[in-house]
């Protein structure tokens, strides 16, 4: 079984503004404002270079943030991608 593929509207579909460690992140085309905490809001701008899976992500993460793609930054990922796919922020492609 592959592993899913997430989009994401272009960044430009949302405006962030970060208050006290989290991000109020208003969705225009739905309308919405969701409050996410990290590391929600650098996987949604890490989909604005494309549609990715879990690992690929974690990969562009890591080029501008102190982690390590292991198991553990893997299953937050998945955890946090599952929450936003929730929101409504990103879709499997």
């Amino acid at each position: 079984m592959t592993d899913p593929v997430y989009r994401a509207d272009p960044p430009t579909a949302r405006r962030a503004v970060e208050i006290e460690g989290l991000t109020l992140v208003y969705h225009r085309p739905s309308g919405l404002t969701h409050i996410l905490a990290p590391p929600a809001p650098e996987l949604l701008d890490a989909l604005g270079e494309g549609q990715a899976d879990a690992e690929a992500l974690l990969e562009r993460l890591a080029r501008n943030h102190d982690i390590e793609a292991d198991s553990d930054a893997r299953a937050e990922a998945e955890a946090r991608l599952a929450e936003l796919e929730a929101a409504g922020l990103v879709w499997r492609a």
